[in-house]
C-alpha cells in the first residue's frame, strides 16, 4: 500500500445483522476493514448484534456507534425491519459529513441502504455512497423465483422492498459492489460506466488450509466421517431445503453416507421437520453456527462441499472448504459459471437427481476427485483475502477525484 493514509472517514452502515451467523456480505465489509484500517478511519454505525459479530472477528477497537438493538427482534419480521430502518434513519440525519468523506451501505436491506441514500441526498457531492449489492432478486412471476409454496409471500415482500433500492442505487450511488460478473450489466447508466462497478466476489484465509495441506497430518478420504458438508445460511434461495431431498437420493445408493450442514436461519425449523420426515435424522449432523478452528475440523472431515443454491449471485463459503481440498458440487447458475469456474461439478439446474449422481460419481471415481480437489484448491488460491483487498482499493484509489 504505497498511498498515505486517507484524510477522510469510511463509514459503514449495517444496521441488518442479527443473530450469530454472518451473510456474505457482512464477510466482505469486515475482512476489508481488517486490510484497509491503514488507509482510511473507520466508523461502523451497526446494530448490538452486528457489533458482537464484529468483535468476535476482531473488530473491537474500531470506532462505532450503536444505532439499533434486538429488542424489536421478538414482534417479528415487519415491524422488526421497519424499527431498524427508522431508527437508523432517524439517528443518522443528525450526522455531519466533511467533504469526501465515503459511506459503505453492506446490504439492500432498507436498515442498511436508505439512510445512506437519505445521507447521498443531503449532502450530495459532499459524500460518496458505495451501495453494496450481493443479490439481485428475480421477479416473482419468473420460473426461477427461488420463494415456492407458503415461503411465496415472503419472497413477495422481500422482492417488492429490494425493487426501489435497485432503481435508487442505479440512479444515485457513486460506485456499486457486487459480488458477480452477470450482475454488472444491471447497475450501468449513462452516467455510470463499467469502471464504476465493482466485482467483490469474496476472499478466504489461506493461511490455515495451506498449512494443513502441507502438513502430514491430512486425513486419508477413506477415514473422514463426512462425505459431504454444506456451509450457509438456511434461507430459500441457497437450496438448504432442496438438500435434504439431494441427501435422500444419495442415501439409496451409499446407505452409510453421512453430510454435516454447518448454519443457521429461518428456514432451521422447516429443515429439522423435512429431515426427520424423509428418515435422515441419522444420516445428517445439524451443527449449527461454526467459524474458526471449529469450522476448519469439520472441512478436515469431509470429502465434498454441496452449493445446492436455486437462485444465487455465487455465495463465498463453498470456497472456504475448497480450500481445504473438498471439490464441490453445484448447480450450473450463471453467476456460478465465472464465480466456480473449476473445482466445481456443475448440475443442469434443478435436476435434483443428477445432483446427487454427481455426488456419487466424485464419491466413486478417484481420478475424477482428485483432479476437482487439484481445480478446487488452486481456485481458492486466488481468493486470498489480502490480494482481493488490495484489489479493489486500487479501484477505489483510481475513482476518487
Amino acid at each position: 500500500m504505497d498511498r498515505p493514509l486517507f484524510k477522510k472517514t469510511f463509514f459503514i452502515l449495517a444496521h441488518w445483522m442479527q443473530g450469530q451467523a454472518m451473510s456474505g456480505g457482512d464477510r466482505i465489509f469486515i475482512e476489508l476493514s481488517k486490510r484497509w484500517s491503514s488507509q482510511w478511519k473507520i466508523k461502523f454505525f451497526v446494530s448490538s448484534e452486528g457489533w458482537k459479530i464484529c468483535q468476535r472477528e476482531g473488530l473491537g477497537d474500531f470506532d462505532h456507534e450503536i444505532l439499533v438493538s434486538d429488542q424489536w427482534n421478538r414482534f417479528g419480521y415487519l415491524l422488526n425491519y421497519l424499527y431498524r430502518t427508522l431508527t437508523a434513519i432517524f439517528k443518522l440525519l443528525k450526522w455531519k459529513v466533511e467533504e469526501g468523506d465515503i459511506v459503505y451501505s453492506s446490504s439492500d436491506f432498507w436498515p442498511d441502504a436508505l439512510p445512506a441514500l437519505i445521507l447521498k441526498l443531503r449532502f450530495k457531492e459532499k459524500v460518496r455512497w458505495i451501495a453494496g449489492f450481493y443479490l439481485v432478486m428475480t421477479p416473482p412471476w419468473r420460473k426461477d423465483f427461488p420463494y415456492k409454496g407458503r415461503s411465496r409471500l415472503m419472497g413477495l415482500f422481500y422482492w417488492l422492498t429490494q425493487w426501489p433500492i435497485f432503481l435508487w442505487v442505479k440512479k444515485y450511488s457513486d460506485w456499486v459492489f457486487v459480488t458477480s460478473e452477470p450482475d454488472v450489466p444491471k447497475f450501468v447508466t449513462p452516467k455510470r460506466g463499467l469502471e464504476n462497478i465493482v466485482v467483490v466476489k469474496g476472499g478466504i484465509d489461506q493461511r490455515p488450509s495451506m498449512e494443513y495441506l502441507c502438513s502430514a497430518s491430512v486425513r486419508p478420504i477413506s477415514k473422514r466421517k463426512y462425505d459431504a458438508c454444506f456451509i450457509g445460511r438456511f434461507y430459500y434461495p441457497k437450496g438448504v431445503l432442496e438438500l435434504m431431498d439431494i441427501w435422500q437420493e444419495v442415501c439409496k445408493a451409499r446407505p452409510n453416507a453421512r453430510l454435516a450442514v454447518i448454519g443457521v436461519g429461518i428456514l432451521e425449523g422447516r429443515l429439522k421437520e423435512k429431515i426427520e420426515r424423509l428418515g435422515l435424522k441419522e444420516k445428517i449432523d445439524l451443527l449449527g453456527f461454526k467459524d474458526g478452528d471449529e469450522k476448519y475440523e469439520i472441512f478436515k472431515e469431509s470429502k465434498l462441499v454441496l452449493h445446492p443454491a436455486i437462485y444465487d449471485s455465487g455465495g463465498m463459503a463453498a470456497c472456504e472448504a475448497m480450500a481445504w481440498g473438498l471439490p464441490g458440487v453445484s448447480f450450473d447458475l450463471e453467476a456460478l459459471k465465472t464465480y466456480y469456474p473449476k473445482g466445481m461439478l456443475k448440475t443442469p439446474c434443478y435436476d435434483l437427481k443428477k445432483f446427487s449422481d454427481h455426488i456419487l460419481l466424485l464419491l466413486n471415481d478417484t481420478t475424477l476427485y482428485e483432479k476437482m480437489k487439484e481445480e478446487a484448491i488452486v481456485l481458492a488460491r486466488e481468493w486470498d483475502w489480502d490480494k482481493r483487498a488490495e484489489e479493489i482499493l486500487k479501484k477505489i484509489r483510481n475513482l476518487i477525484p
